[in-house]
C-alpha cells in the first residue's frame, strides 16, 4: 500500500488517486465503431459481436420463460429466500423517495406546480463478466418499478453455454423485471439506444459495466438518458484505532479490492501503529484461499492508500477531499462524524456496519457515485426514473394584471412575437 501524510497529500489528493484509463482514445473510437454497427446492422450486429466478444453463438436475443422457470428451480432455495428479504428491503427504503404532482395558487385565477411522472421506458445494464451480480438487479430494477417504469428490460452477457446466469434471472423474476435480453458490452448500450429488430428502444439507461460500457453509455448520452458513468470501486475508512480490529479493517478494505484490479482502497487514520496493523492484517489475509485474491492484490499494491493525520479534523478534510464511493466511519463516536463529512456515496456508521451489508441487504442503493463524483451525484434512486414538468395556469383577470410587464421584459431582450402574443389577448 502507498502511504502519505496529511501535508504530502491534501494538497495533490487528485494527483495521487488518479486512475488512468488505458488507450481510452483507441477504445472510444472501437466504442463509436460498435454503436454504428448496431445502428445500422440491428440483430445481425448483436449475434456477431456477441460471437466475437464473448465467444457465444446464440440462437434468440431474449430469455424465454422456460430459461427463468429453470433458473428459479437452479439457485437454491436459500439464495432465493435471501433475494427475496433483501428485495424487500430494498423496496421498502425506496418507497420512501417517491415524489407526487402538487399545485398551489398564489392568489385567485393562478395555479402553478409540478407534475411527476414515470419515464416509460429504462434499460437496466447488468454485468456478466467475472461475476454475476443478481445485488445489482434488485438495487436498479426495483426503484425503477417503485418510481411507476412501465416497460423494464434487462441487458447482460451471456455465459459460455449461451444462458444468462441463474442468480440473476431469479433476481430479474423476483423484482418484476419485464424482459431480460442475451447481450452485454457496448453493443448492448447500442441497441437499448438505437433499438433493433428485437431489442426494443429506451429512454434511459442505468447500470455499471466495464471501460467498454462506460464508453457506450457516455456516446448515446443526448439521445437517451443515463444515470451517471460509473467508475472502479472505492472504499474509505476512517479510524481512529479505539477498539477496532485492525484484521476487520483489513477484511473491509479488502472487500472492495476483490471487484476490480483498479478498485481503490483507503485507510485515513489518526494512530499510525493501527496503519501497520492493518497493512499487516492485508498481507496475511491475501495469503488466505480468497477465490479473488489475485485481483484484490494488484488492486492493494497499485490503487491501496494508507493516510496519517494527526487529528480527525484532518481526517475529515481529506475524506471530503476524496468524495469516496463508499466511506466507513470507524470511530468512538461515528454519529458526530457526519456533522463534518459531506463527499460520499453511502456512510456506513460504526463498526457494525461494513460497506457488505449496504451492497447486498440493508436497503439504500449500492449504485453509487464513483470517482469523486460524490462531490455534485447522489446513488441511484426513485427520483432517477422521474422527470418533472411545471405546471402553469392563469385566467384572464389574472393575465390582464400582467401582461403588460410580460411584453415590456420580452421587448428588452428583442422578443417582439413574445410580447405580441401576450398582447393581442387584450386588444
Amino acid at each position: 500500500m502507498k502511504r502519505y501524510t496529511y501535508q504530502e497529500s491534501i494538497s495533490q489528493i487528485d494527483k495521487l488517486l488518479l486512475r488512468e484509463e488505458d488507450t481510452q482514445e483507441v477504445l472510444r473510437k472501437q466504442v463509436a465503431d460498435i454503436i454504428e454497427d448496431v445502428r445500422k446492422n440491428g440483430d445481425e450486429a448483436l449475434f456477431r459481436l456477441t460471437e466475437e466478444y464473448d465467444g457465444v453463438s446464440l440462437d434468440t436475443l431474449v430469455v424465454t420463460e422456460e430459461e427463468f422457470n429453470e433458473a428459479m428451480t437452479t439457485v437454491s432455495d436459500e439464495l432465493i429466500t435471501v433475494i427475496q428479504e433483501a428485495g424487500e428491503n430494498i423496496r421498502a427504503f425506496h418507497e420512501k423517495q417517491i415524489e407526487s404532482t402538487w399545485t398551489y395558487s398564489p392568489e385567485p385565477g393562478i395555479v402553478l406546480g409540478q407534475k411527476v411522472t414515470p419515464i416509460q421506458k429504462v434499460g437496466l445494464y447488468v454485468p456478466g463478466g467475472k461475476a454475476a451480480y443478481p445485488s445489482t438487479v434488485l438495487m436498479d430494477a426495483i426503484p425503477a418499478l417503485v418510481a411507476g417504469v412501465s416497460e423494464l428490460s434487462i441487458v447482460t452477457p451471456p455465459q459460455k453455454n449461451g444462458k444468462v446466469a441463474p442468480a440473476i434471472l431469479a433476481a430479474a423474476q423476483i423484482a418484476g423485471v419485464h424482459r431480460v435480453y442475451k447481450v452485454g458490452g457496448a453493443q448492448a448500450v447500442a441497441a437499448l439506444a438505437y433499438g433493433t429488430e428485437t431489442v426494443a428502444p429506451v429512454d434511459k439507461i442505468v447500470g455499471p459495466g466495464n471501460i467498454f460500457v462506460a464508453l457506450a453509455k457516455r456516446e448515446v448520452f443526448g439521445k437517451v438518458a443515463i444515470d451517471m458513468i460509473a467508475g472502479p470501486s472505492e472504499v474509505l475508512v476512517i479510524t481512529d484505532g479505539i477498539d477496532t480490529d485492525p484484521a476487520i479493517v483489513a477484511g473491509d478494505l479488502l472487500s472492495q479490492a476483490e471487484h476490480d484490479e483498479r478498485a481503490m482502497a483507503i485507510l485515513i487514520t489518526t494512530d499510525p501503529a493501527f496503519g501497520d496493523a492493518v497493512e499487516a492484517a492485508i498481507a496475511k489475509q491475501l495469503e488466505e484461499d480468497l477465490g479473488r485474491k489475485d485481483i484484490a492484490a494488484k488492486a492493494i499494491a497499485d490503487y491501496g492508500f494508507i493516510f496519517d493525520v494527526h487529528n480527525l479534523e484532518e481526517a475529515y478534510a481529506l475524506a471530503n477531499a476524496i468524495a469516496p464511493e463508499h466511506l466507513e466511519i470507524l470511530l468512538e463516536n461515528p454519529e458526530e462524524a457526519l456533522e463534518h463529512l459531506y463527499n460520499a456515496g453511502a456512510f456506513f456508521i460504526g463498526h457494525y456496519t461494513p460497506e457488505p451489508l449496504g451492497d447486498y441487504f440493508a436497503g439504500p442503493n449500492h449504485t453509487l457515485p464513483t470517482s469523486g463524483t460524490a462531490r455534485f451525484s447522489s446513488p441511484l434512486g426513485v427520483y432517477d426514473f422521474i422527470k418533472r414538468s411545471s405546471i402553469i395556469q392563469y385566467d384572464r383577470a389574472a393575465l390582464k394584471k400582467v401582461y403588460q410587464k410580460i411584453a415590456t421584459f420580452a421587448r428588452s431582450e428583442g422578443l417582439d412575437a413574445h410580447a405580441l402574443s401576450v398582447e393581442r389577448r387584450f386588444q
